[in-house]
């Protein structure tokens, strides 16, 4: 299957383009910029896209997007963030809606931040959406593949947790702290984390391309969420260090402001991937300290 890919470059999608050839898939990458071969360029702040470039896909994963802790939240970062979103799928799916032949399959970036913080309650795909910045950004991020839904597309809208790796996002950034044994528990330690092994995170989303069956939103999570206190205990032990400083919320406040401290780090959703196991996935990393010695080596 020839497959479309952008945020290629990214933390997930390095890790997509060669398990997609791996598995049998062309990835035709779709990024900023002068385009190299076998590239599509794209601008989704000024609505341009090769549409010549995109003849003949046969898939498309759509996983670019604004970092969400790479600046402060003030009214122009949340504008960056929620128009790389929005507006770039939006443009992504008028133009896959426009191809003849149209792709079959569109496996497009979503959150879990789709359920807000909801404390204990389980949630899976059928709960409804939360409310707040993140809550928001995910309903119109969701939204916005309307075009290649109405258009016959397959379109599976992966609500991805936290996603684990030494070589990228939450946990590289944790482990340096961690491993000095000043890392400790995020404010009270009670919200739900939701997590997801990077193998695993690939594997679903190859799953997803590849499973006629799937469709709509489908949670990225694996099975066994844990609450920030459990990660934070289960961290410490595997890396044989202490976890006994907690971070109080002035603290994350300072360093990220207040909202995004209260959404990102300090609130928490309980999410399970019910439509992946009902489908027949079969995660590779369920349980969070085997994960944690096989991405770590211990």
């Amino acid at each position: 299957m020839r497959v479309l890919v952008t945020g290629s470059h990214g933390f997930i999608g390095s890790a997509l383009v060669p398990a997609l050839a791996a598995a049998g898939h062309r990835a035709i990458r779709v990024v900023r910029g002068s385009p190299g071969p076998g590239e599509v360029g794209w601008d989704p702040t000024t609505g341009t896209l090769n549409a010549a470039g995109l003849s003949g896909v046969e898939g498309a994963v759509h996983l670019a997007g604004e970092s969400l802790g790479a600046r402060r939240w003030n009214p122009e970062q949340k504008c960056r963030i929620f128009d790389s979103r929005v507006k770039g799928t939006a443009l992504l799916c008028r133009r896959l809606a426009e191809l003849e032949p149209r792709p079959r399959v569109l496996v497009a970036g979503s959150a879990v931040g789709f359920y807000g913080d909801r404390g204990a309650q389980q949630l899976d795909e059928r709960s409804d959406a939360g409310t707040g910045f993140l809550a928001e950004l995910a309903q119109q991020w969701e939204a916005a593949t309307r075009p290649a839904e109405d258009a016959g597309i397959r379109v599976v809208r992966i609500r991805t947790g936290v996603v684990l790796s030494p070589r990228g996002g939450a946990l590289q950034r944790q482990l340096p702290l961690f491993k000095i044994g000043v890392g400790g528990r995020l404010g009270s330690g009670q919200q739900y984390l939701s997590w997801i092994s990077l193998d695993d995170e690939v594997g679903a989303i190859l799953f997803a391309l590849d499973t006629e069956g799937l469709a709509g939103a489908v949670n990225l999570t694996a099975p066994h969420p844990v609450t920030n206190a459990e990660f934070t205990k289960t961290l410490g032990a595997v890396l044989g260090r202490p976890t006994i400083i907690p971070v109080p919320r002035i603290g994350l406040a300072a360093i990220l402001g207040g909202e995004a401290a209260d959404e990102m780090l300090l609130g928490g959703q309980r999410v399970l991937p019910k439509k992946l196991l009902e489908h027949g996935y079969r995660f590779k990393q369920p349980e969070l300290e085997p994960a944690l010695r096989g991405l770590l080596g211990r």
